[in-house]
């Protein structure tokens, strides 16, 4: 039976496109991402709205809290390599089990290397992974409207809209609308990354 036991830590490839967990070695190309990436991926970066506390302020306690919920069973930090370098992240987040069993999944990439088909790639390989490791029935990817490049990926995966949800996620500094898509089990009796040209 999958669950939680089998679905972390785990290391998920497709040729130049290794996904494995987030590590405390990642922080100076991380850092490097991210500070090159800033105009690219500001827009879309979640915020927290006033009075909210703040979360890690640190790399390294990024990564420590996303190892706990990782080992709790409530996530799934994924780093995107390609071609050995550091180059994004897919996290699975918000793991509900019980009757639910379901996730939230959420993605971003260095701007150096959009455009290739990766993203896909890899939200095709974690979705599948969900499913087949971790036991789950359902996974959502939340979007904004705006967001063209995002909105391709779930697009190229063939994910089905099932709703419009007003001012659901701080980002940017605001609450935000965002389109939601999703994918169940039953709708991939064959692996998600199959769906893809």
């Amino acid at each position: 039976m999958s669950g939680p036991q089998q679905a972390w830590p785990a290391r998920l490839t497709d040729g130049e496109l290794v996904l494995r967990p987030l590590s405390y070695g990642d922080a100076a190309a991380w850092r490097e991402v991210r500070t090159r990436n800033r105009a690219w991926l500001q827009p879309w970066d979640a915020t927290l709205p006033p009075g909210v506390e703040p979360g890690p302020r640190t790399f390294r306690g990024l990564v420590w809290r996303m190892k706990r919920v990782a080992a709790n069973g409530q996530g799934l930090p994924f780093a995107i390599e390609v071609d050995g370098v550091f180059a994004g992240q897919v996290t699975v987040s918000n793991i509900v089990r019980g009757s639910a069993q379901m996730a939230n999944l959420g993605y971003w990439i260095d701007q150096s290397v959009a455009g290739r088909g990766l993203m896909p790639r890899a939200v095709a390989l974690v979705i599948d992974h969900c499913f087949a490791a971790a036991g789950l029935h359902r996974v959502e990817i939340a979007v904004r409207p705006e967001n063209s490049n995002s909105l391709r990926v779930v697009e190229k995966l063939g994910l089905t809209e099932v709703g419009f949800a007003q001012r659901f996620l701080h980002i940017d500094g605001d609450w935000r609308d965002h389109r939601v898509f999703a994918v169940t089990t039953e709708e991939c009796e064959v692996p998600v990354r199959s769906r893809l040209p």
